[in-house]
């Protein structure tokens, strides 16, 4: 027997020894785990100790991707988990889930414009609604100062002058032919030497071409 949840999302998390099941919120998929419930069938008969671990569910749990993924597949997993086990077992668990939906039923909220289960994180209290249906208003509000405040900075950051010096395009100038020289030791146009003459005498570089030391007089050439 196929279980209906009466969230969109449930985890069964029985075991031979017993039942417990989690019901997931329809709009964050928070959990709540129902109390765990002893099997009586288990614990009179014990009749899984001699079955192998081919029946054995102790160590599996089914979550909500197993339970996607079995409707993608068209098979049931509850069903295949289950199999082999006993009638007696099979009414119990039935009649767990029944208990366990009422358990977890305390712990939710019904929406009643988009009939979803939510949890007390999604709930507006004051309007009656999920907080997708009616956000909170306080909420809401936080949320817009904090995007404006950052577009303002933004906005602030943009007018502010940051950067103060100038901003030129230097070139060299071949003193020989009077053309851009580019930018290595040799004229491009006519192949003047561009680097710079030291003075003999004060040792201060002046540019090609120079005749007199721009620092001591010294004649150059």
């Amino acid at each position: 027997m196929t279980l209906q949840p009466f969230t969109r999302n449930f985890a069964d998390n029985s075991t031979e020894a017993g039942f417990q099941f989690t019901f997931f919120c329809d709009i964050c998929n928070d959990g709540y785990k129902t109390k765990f419930v002893e099997s009586k069938t288990y614990k009179k008969r014990g009749f899984l100790r001699g079955l192998g671990s081919a029946v054995s569910l102790g160590s599996s749990l089914l979550g909500l991707s197993e339970i996607e993924s079995a409707v993608e597949r068209g098979t049931d997993i509850l069903t295949e988990r289950f199999e082999g086990m006993p009638p007696q077992w099979h009414k119990e668990h039935e009649e767990a889930f029944g208990r366990a939906q009422n358990e977890a039923k305390g712990h939710f909220h019904r929406c009643p414009k988009c009939t979803r289960w939510v949890c007390e994180s999604d709930w507006n209290e004051q309007e009656g609604l999920c907080v997708e249906d009616a956000p909170r208003v306080s909420v809401e509000v936080a949320a817009a100062k904090a995007k404006v405040t950052e577009e303002q900075i933004w906005e602030k950051a943009a007018a502010t002058q940051l950067f103060t010096g100038e901003i030129e395009s230097k070139q060299t100038i071949c003193p020989q032919c009077g053309k851009p020289a580019g930018e290595g030791k040799f004229c491009t146009n006519c192949g003047a030497p561009l680097t710079l003459i030291k003075c003999p005498k004060c040792g201060a570089q002046n540019p090609v071409g120079t005749n007199f030391c721009g620092e001591c007089g010294t004649k150059l050439m």
